[in-house]
């Protein structure tokens, strides 16, 4: 198969059908844009596992996306689709950069739930947008980021469901969307403790990434806890 795209967590890989790529997670963590940077054996496994249960849940739950099925432990089939270059954030609480950029109380409410775009754009550093600036930059249209927006809502509300079945908070999240080749906006990309803030529920715990951030756990460890939760809950 044809590498067509390795970042810092997934190599992608055309197949005979050009309509579907194979999708192959690494074993590779990093954080602050890429300054940060380790191997971790095992977790390319995890966040497949993850990720795939994730995507049929939200399925199941009318969320469309580019996900076909999970064919081994560290890789899954996809449709292929055009990302857009947006990272849709959607914010429950206040922690991470917010607290930082704008002040807020960690663990400060949001209601409704705060939607960000952030420009997909390492070499920027993935800057913070707006509507306008999508618009302007011909990224996507009125009536597609209202659709971006009422797809990262309805994505929260099923998330939310599914972490409190496993006793768990859903602080925030990072979510992309591409193009089929009708023009259909699907989720892509991944959704696993990398993109997603998450505590427990009774205790504050930490189970993302935040615990290699920090340097106050072991990513393997936590990711393994989510992992059994997760399948606890099916």
């Amino acid at each position: 198969m044809t590498l067509l795209y390795e970042g810092k967590a997934k190599r992608m890989f055309e197949t005979d059908d050009p309509f579907i790529l194979k999708v192959e997670y690494k074993d590779e963590v990093t954080a602050g844009n890429g300054q940060k940077h380790d191997f971790a054996p095992g977790k390319g496994r995890l966040n497949n596992l993850i990720t795939s249960e994730m995507f049929e849940r939200l399925e199941n739950a009318g969320i469309p996306s580019h996900f076909i099925e999970c064919i081994n432990d560290t890789t899954q089939m996809v449709r292929r689709v055009e990302i857009i270059p947006l990272e849709v954030v959607v914010r429950n609480l206040a922690a991470g950069n917010i607290t930082k950029r704008l002040g807020f109380r960690k663990g400060a409410e949001f209601a409704p739930p705060l939607i960000e775009f952030y420009l997909k754009d390492d070499a920027l550093g993935d800057p913070l947008i707006n509507r306008a600036h999508v618009i302007q930059m011909g990224i996507a249209d009125n009536d597609e980021i209202d659709e971006l927006k009422k797809r990262a809502n309805q994505i929260n509300v099923a998330l939310i469901d599914i972490m409190e079945q496993m006793g768990l908070q859903l602080v925030d999240f990072k979510i992309e969307f591409g193009r089929d080749t009708r023009g259909n906006i699907l989720l892509a990309d991944e959704i696993s403790p990398d993109t997603c803030r998450i505590w427990d529920a009774k205790t504050g715990e930490n189970f993302d990434k935040d615990v290699y951030r920090e340097d106050t756990g072991s990513i393997i460890d936590t990711y393994q806890k989510f992992y059994e939760k997760m399948e606890a809950t099916k």
